[in-house]
């Protein structure tokens, strides 16, 4: 099982939206995961327990590990299904 780290502003609102295609996407595509939702000043400290990190806010990246993906079209809808492949790329 996969484990995503899905960071916005206060690690609620947008955050919820984006778990939520996450989510959707990865159950069509057969994979299990387990989706997890934070601040983006939490994700420090979080992030070496994921396998990918997912971010709705700007994150510059720190010293995070993983592989990041900026996800703002999640909630835009512009290029949601590319940002949704990309995410399922770092999975498989």
């Amino acid at each position: 099982m996969k484990r995503i780290l899905v960071a916005c502003g206060n690690g609620i609102a947008t955050s919820t939206v984006v778990a939520t295609k996450i989510r959707e996407k990865c159950e069509e595509a057969g994979i299990s995961v387990t989706v997890t939702q934070c601040k983006l000043l939490e994700v420090e400290a979080k992030a070496d327990d994921y396998d990918l990190l997912v971010t709705t806010g700007k994150f510059t990246g720190g010293s995070v590990k993983c592989p990041t993906v900026g996800a703002m079209s999640l909630l835009t809808g512009i290029n949601e299904e590319a940002t949704l492949n990309e995410i399922l790329s770092y999975l498989k």
